[in-house]
Order: C-alpha cells, then sequence, then structure tokens
C-alpha cells in the first residue's frame, strides 16, 4: 500500500506531508493527515456531504484555505472527515479554483483526542516531480 502521509518532528505543532500522484490526491491525502491528528479517519462513517469551493492565486494559499474550511466545519459544526470525492483544481484567469465534496460525520459520535487550532504557512512547500506531488504543512495544536 502506498503512503498517503506522515508525521514530522515538530516542537509544538504537528507537521505532516501528504503525497500524491498529482496535485488532487496530495489535497485530498493533506486533509486527511490534517484530521488524523485528533481523530482515525478510517473509523468516520461517511454520513454526511460537504461542498468545498475555495479559489487563490498561488497553490500554496489554496492549501490554506482549502485546509482552513476544513478547520471551520470542525469548528461550527462538528465535522469530522472521512472521504473527499470528486476534488478538482482548475486554473483559471490567473487564479487556482477548487471544489471537492468532503464525506464524514459529527465528531459526537467519535472519540477525538487534542484540537487543532489553525492552518500555518510556517515551513508549508507543494513540490511537484513529473506525477508526483509532495506536500507539507504545519497545524498549530
Amino acid at each position: 500500500m502506498e503512503t498517503k502521509f506522515k508525521y514530522l518532528p515538530h516542537t509544538a505543532d504537528a507537521m505532516f506531508r501528504s503525497y500524491g500522484k498529482g496535485l488532487n490526491q496530495a489535497f485530498e491525502n493533506a486533509a486527511l493527515a490534517m484530521y488524523n491528528i485528533i481523530t482515525e479517519t478510517k473509523k468516520i462513517k461517511p454520513k454526511k456531504k460537504k461542498e468545498i469551493f475555495v479559489s487563490a492565486k498561488r497553490k500554496e494559499s489554496l492549501l490554506y484555505d482549502f485546509l482552513e474550511e476544513f478547520l471551520f466545519l470542525l469548528d461550527t459544526q462538528g465535522f469530522l472527515l472521512n472521504k473527499i470525492e470528486k476534488l478538482s483544481i482548475e486554473k483559471y484567469k490567473g487564479k487556482y479554483n477548487l471544489k471537492a465534496e468532503a464525506y464524514g460525520d459529527h465528531y459526537k459520535n467519535y472519540e477525538v483526542s487534542g484540537n487543532i487550532k489553525s492552518i500555518t504557512y510556517n515551513e508549508m512547500f507543494i513540490r511537484e516531480k513529473g506525477d508526483s506531488v509532495v506536500i507539507q504543512a504545519v497545524v498549530d495544536l
């Protein structure tokens, strides 16, 4: 089985790298990696569907906004992620536009440990080589 993400040592926050065949899959795995910090995403049932739309001029900003959208859903609706489908990133008129369908459930039905306070640009990168993409991100706990 291929590696979707891994965690790296970091002083007070959580740092992870996500991997994918293409930018779309790497973004999906970044969202799963972020949620997996506080719960086992594989155990979340895909009962609720959320539509995700974000737009930005830079890929790093798009990643930040994408993860921030999930943090907003967690904080306001108790949404825990199980999977992402139909994620697409397109560049149009100088902006990257992302849309996706996210499936998950309310946190009250699962064991959750800790809290993610915010996404950071600290040590963030997106590296593309051919169809392989590596994303690194840090979240404040």
